[in-house]
C-alpha cells in the first residue's frame, strides 16, 4: 500500500504538553521569544492562506493544584489567536472541528460498567464525521492588522484539553496558542502573547543535537503539511490470503514495508520533533477493492458479502486520536478465521446485595474494597448536570459520607454492595435493552463510589 499526504498546513501544539501558567505555547508570526533558560528562540514563522488545520493537546499542571479555602481549584485558559498583518479583511470558515477539556469530556467509567454515559463525542469522532461543535464559529472576519481569539477553552488543575479544527481562509494570517489565567479577557490573552515568554518545562532543549540526528523523539510543536493521508490497494482474500497493512507507520518502524506515513514539519520550534510523529488529528483514508466472495468483518459492518470477480470498492477511514501511540494495523481476514461469537444474549447476572451481620445496629459488615483503582466521575460539563452517583456526594445536606455522625450522635456506616462480578467460568454479559444497560451502569457506578469513599 503506497499513499501520500495532501498539502493542507496544520499547526500542532503539543510541546511542552504540561503547562503550569500563563505563557505563549507557539506563535507562527515573525519574531523571537525567550525560554525559561534565557535562550532566545525564533518563532516557527508560517503564513496560512487557504485550507488550514489546528491541533492542540495540553495538560494544566500548576505548582499548587490543591483547591483554595473556598474549594476552588486553579483554572487556566488556552486560546487560539488569529493574527492578521495585512491591510485587507480576511474571512475564516471552519468546516469541522471539536474541542474537549476535562469539564466537557464524557466520564470514562470502569470496564465493569459495560456502557459509557451519554456525553459529547471525542474530537476524533467529530472530525471523522465532519461535524463542527456548536460553540465554534462557522465564520470569522478579521479586520486589517488586527488580532482575534478564534477559540478559548478553560482547564481545571491537572486537566487535559484536546482540540482539532479544519477550515479555510480567503487571505493570509498567522496562528498562535496562548495560555492565560482563567477567566481571561481577550486583552489579557494578547498581553501574554506580547510578553514573548515561552512555556517552561522544555526538557528537550538539552537534546537538540540528538533530535536533529533522529535519536530522540520530542513532542510536536510546529506546522506540518498535510492533514489527510490517502492510499489504495486491491486484494483478494482467497487468492492472496489475509491482509495486514500498517497505518501510521513511522521512520523508526515501518513494519518492513519501507513506507513512512508521517509528515515532516515545514516550520517548528527548536525543541520540537522533526516530524509529526504522533500523527495526532491526521485522517487516513484507505480505498480498497476485493475480488472474492468471502464474508469479512470491518469496524462497523459484518458479513459483508463479496462476489467473485466483481470488485467491491470500500473506504476505511481513521482519525488518529491524541495519546494513541502509532503504529496501528489494518487487518482484513475471512470471518471463518475469527473465533465464533455466542448465539443470542445470555441472561443478566443478578446484582448481589450486602446484608448486615447479627450484632449492634451500627456494626454492619463492609465488603473489602476493590483492588483496582478507578477515577471518580466528573461532571459531564462545566455548567451542566452531574451524574446521579456524583450528585449525592456533591451536596452534603442530601447525603452523608461514610463515618459522619448521624442525628443520634452515632457514626453511620454506609454499606457498599460488592462490585458486579461473574464467575471465572462465565463471562460478563450485556443487558438486553438500552434502558437495562444504563440502569445497570448507574447502579454499578454508585457502588463503586461508595466502596472507595473512606470513613
Amino acid at each position: 500500500m503506497q499513499g501520500s499526504f495532501n498539502t493542507g498546513p496544520v499547526l500542532h501544539s503539543n510541546q511542552p504538553e504540561a503547562v503550569n501558567g500563563p505563557v505563549t505555547l507557539i506563535d507562527t508570526s515573525p519574531g523571537i521569544a525567550n525560554s525559561e533558560t534565557g535562550l532566545a528562540m525564533v518563532n516557527p514563522t508560517f503564513r496560512f492562506e487557504g485550507p488550514f488545520g489546528l491541533h492542540f493537546h495540553h495538560r494544566y499542571s500548576p505548582s499548587s493544584p490543591e483547591p483554595d479555602r473556598l474549594g476552588r481549584r486553579p483554572e487556566l485558559s488556552l486560546a487560539a489567536v488569529v493574527i492578521h498583518p495585512s491591510g485587507m479583511l480576511v474571512r475564516l470558515r471552519l468546516f469541522r472541528g471539536a474541542v474537549r477539556n476535562s469539564f466537557a469530556a464524557p466520564y470514562r467509567g470502569h470496564q465493569l460498567l459495560v456502557v459509557k454515559p451519554l456525553g459529547p463525542r471525542p474530537t476524533a469522532v467529530q472530525m471523522l464525521r465532519g461535524r463542527l461543535d456548536l460553540d465554534l464559529p462557522e465564520e470569522l472576519t478579521v479586520p486589517p492588522q488586527s488580532r482575534l481569539v478564534l477559540l478559548r477553552t478553560d482547564l481545571p488543575a491537572l486537566g487535559l484539553v484536546n482540540g482539532m479544527l479544519r477550515g479555510e481562509s480567503d487571505g493570509p494570517f498567522h496562528l498562535a496558542m496562548v495560555a492565560a489565567p482563567s477567566p481571561a479577557t481577550d486583552g489579557e490573552i494578547f498581553s501574554h502573547l506580547d510578553s514573548r515568554r515561552l512555556a517552561p518545562g522544555r526538557t528537550y532543549l538539552t537534546q537538540l543535537e540528538a533530535i536533529e540526528r533522529g535519536l530522540v523523539l520530542s513532542r510536536v510543536s510546529g506546522v506540518a503539511l498535510g492533514d489527510t493521508y490517502q492510499a489504495s490497494f486491491s486484494h483478494g482474500l482467497e487468492r492472496q490470503g489475509p491482509l495486514h497493512v500498517p497505518l501510521t507507520s513511522t521512520v523508526r518502524q515501518s513494519f518492513g514495508t519501507g513506507e513512512i506515513q508521517v509528515n515532516r514539519l515545514v516550520a517548528r520550534m527548536l525543541d520540537s520533533a522533526l516530524e509529526n510523529v504522533g500523527t495526532y488529528g491526521l485522517r487516513f483514508d484507505v480505498d480498497s477493492c476485493s475480488e472474492d466472495r468471502v464474508p469479512m468483518p470491518c469496524s462497523r459492518v459484518e458479513a459483508l458479502e463479496l462476489r467473485e470477480n466483481k470488485p467491491l470498492p470500500m473506504q476505511l477511514s481513521l482519525v488518529q486520536p491524541a495519546d494513541s501511540i502509532p503504529g496501528h494495523l489494518l487487518s482484513i481476514v475471512p470471518i471463518r478465521q475469527l473465533p465464533p461469537r455466542p448465539v443470542g444474549p445470555a441472561p443478566l447476572q443478578p446484582i448481589p446485595v450486602a446484608t448486615p451481620r447479627p450484632g449492634p445496629p451500627t456494626a454492619m459488615a463492609t465488603p473489602r474494597p476493590p483492588t483496582a483503582k478507578a477515577a471518580l466521575p466528573r461532571s459531564t460539563a462545566k455548567t451542566g448536570s452531574t451524574p446521579p452517583a456524583a450528585a449525592a456526594d456533591a451536596n452534603p445536606a442530601r447525603a452523608r459520607r461514610p463515618g459522619m455522625a448521624s442525628a443520634s450522635g452515632q457514626r453511620a456506616l454506609i454499606v457498599a454492595p460488592p462490585l458486579l462480578r461473574t464467575s471465572s467460568r462465565q463471562p460478563l454479559t450485556l443487558p438486553t435493552t438500552l434502558s437495562d444497560r444504563y440502569r445497570q451502569a448507574l447502579e454499578a457506578q454508585e457502588r463503586l463510589m461508595r466502596s472507595w469513599l473512606k470513613p
